[in-house]
């Protein structure tokens, strides 16, 4: 993953929990890297350590790290270093659900190295849609809750998000209902 993605997990423990909580979680994932750099790739394992050390350091489960963090991906890092792409996106919920699956081309042109997953949407309703998440990391699908989640705060729309179908199920691929 790029360095963008550890360094918004940074700033997310240093926002929420202060510097030296982000000094015992550095300590507790054994990543010895002083500052990421936005748009240079790193091991997944570099995320994936962090990500634990976090659950660890706060006590709270892995599941509720990665969704606090799809909610500050979208909320936080999304608006500030994707502005114009997130308004590109809709000027609503529903118009960004139904656009998300062309979202990554765009922003393969910043990050060239980037492997993104990819967003199919299906059962397009008044009131809800299907997401489809494809990837070929595993582990991330309560991030992806979370960004579904954190995308609904950003347009101010109240959202149930549903897992419908998981790889840990035997699908083969992540399928979310998104309501509001």
């Amino acid at each position: 993953m790029y360095g963008i993605v550890n360094k918004a997990i940074e700033d997310l423990v240093i926002e929420n929990f202060g510097a030296e909580k982000w000094d015992a979680v550095k300590l507790r994932s054994g990543v010895d890297i002083d500052f990421f750099i936005s748009n240079e790739p790193y091991d997944d394992d570099v995320t994936f350590k962090l990500a634990s050390a976090v659950s660890e350091e706060l006590n709270i489960t892995l599941s509720e790290v990665l969704i606090a963090f799809g909610e500050y991906w979208v909320l936080k890092t999304g608006k500030e270093k994707y502005g114009s792409l997130m308004e590109a996106g809709g000027s609503n919920l529903k118009e960004f659900l139904v656009n998300l699956p062309n979202f990554h081309n765009r922003i393969m042109l910043m990050f060239p190295k980037l492997t993104p997953p990819e967003f199919k949407v299906s059962n397009l309703e008044e009131r809800s849609i299907h997401v489809h998440y494809i990837s070929k990391r595993e582990g991330l699908q309560d991030f992806t809750k979370g960004l579904l989640q954190g995308l609904g705060k950003l347009y101010n729309t109240a959202v149930t998000i549903e897992l419908l179908e998981d790889r840990a199920s035997g699908s083969h691929h992540e399928i979310f209902k998104v309501s509001w």
